[in-house]
């Protein structure tokens, strides 16, 4: 694992927001051509890759997750389709290949080198709340998962 230190401009999003267990997660994940047909219809192109994006993370109560994909400006959405716009900022990353079941492991080992480093997290107290996942593999050109490609993120203060 080597972890770095990005700057990212803001950047605008549209995304599938819902509230979901995480046992969920995986069905969710699965609704990833709703947002692109919701973006065809709108002859709207992502400059991306599919991201998720937590905002709440409870394991008692479910996650409130956003699966996003980055678009030149912001969007307005309608129903279960947001939009927003990544802030911009520090955020130290770290890009993981495998399985994402692996990523909870590779999550824990981030945030201990951050912790260690002496990071803060730019959120309301919560680590999670600053999380991003990436998958910059396309499930149809790369069927095997354990050779996808993921950034994780986590936004920093200052």
């Amino acid at each position: 694992m080597e972890p770095t230190i990005v700057e990212r401009a803001a950047q605008p999003y549209v995304a599938l927001r819902g509230k979901v267990a995480m046992t969920e997660i995986g069905e969710f994940a699965g609704r990833t051509p709703e947002l692109f047909s919701w973006l065809a219809a709108r002859t709207i192109d992502p400059v991306g890759d599919v991201f998720f994006k937590y905002d709440v993370v409870d394991m008692d109560n479910g996650l409130v997750l956003e699966i996003g994909l980055p678009v030149e400006q912001r969007q307005h959405g309608e129903g279960e389709i947001v939009g927003g716009v990544l802030p911009a900022g520090r955020y130290v990353s770290v890009t993981h290949i495998g399985h994402p079941d692996e990523l909870e492991r590779v999550t824990g080992e981030l945030l201990a080198w951050a912790e260690a480093e002496g990071l803060e997290w730019d959120t309301d107290g919560s680590k999670w709340g600053s999380r991003l996942e990436v998958y910059k593999s396309d499930p149809i050109d790369q069927p095997d998962m354990s050779t996808w490609e993921t950034e994780l993120l986590f936004r920093l203060r200052g």
